[in-house]
């Protein structure tokens, strides 16, 4: 039997945000990253030479989420960018991403862009999905239209993946293991 995913988002729960360069969480480590994308989306913006994107992460989250009994998935508008970057750093192997046909667009039922996605992405086996936009509502439609088990985690965007989010992430896969 596979293992279950573990639909892994990038801004917020791997890498904390707060507004101020000054308030890095604990633990967590500055990294400066000249990622293409966030590079094209502040030319288009006007910022003609963009400095490279500040990134937190926590040294200990790679060592951390390898150790999950999950098939891990980076679920996050970094897509492949996230293994150029981030996997490194972490300590992560290439890790198979969700390549959305489209990102921030407006649901019709009021749900997280990523949810339909992740769903479809799924194809039927358990999943985790850790972020820090999902919504009750995402969680009831999932639970209503995935035929398999699965959990929907919210990490404040703010600190990050915390050890109680990886308690609950082992013993929700011990609980679904079949």
């Amino acid at each position: 039997m596979p293992l279950p995913l573990l639909m892994l988002d990038v801004d917020g729960p791997l890498a904390p945000y707060v507004g101020s360069p000054y308030r890095r969480p604990e633990g967590y480590l500055t990294h400066r990253l000249p990622v293409r994308s966030w590079q094209e989306r502040q030319r288009a913006a006007g910022i003609r030479t963009p400095k490279p994107l500040r990134v937190w992460l926590h040294p200990d989250h790679g060592p951390a989420l390898r150790a999950l009994p999950y098939a891990l998935v980076w679920a996050t508008t970094w897509k492949d960018e996230a293994n150029q970057h981030l996997a490194p750093l972490l300590g992560l192997p290439e890790l198979p991403y969700v390549d959305w046909p489209s990102m921030h667009h407006g649901d019709p039922d009021g749900l997280h862009w990523k949810t339909r996605h992740l769903v479809a992405w799924a194809a039927g086996r358990p999943f985790a999905w850790v972020d820090d936009e999902m919504s009750p509502r995402d969680t009831a439609w999932i639970a209503a239209h995935h035929p398999a088990p699965a959990l929907t985690l919210p990490v404040d965007h703010r600190y990050g993946l915390r050890a109680a989010d990886f308690t609950v992430l082992t013993d929700w896969a011990e609980e679904n293991a079949s």
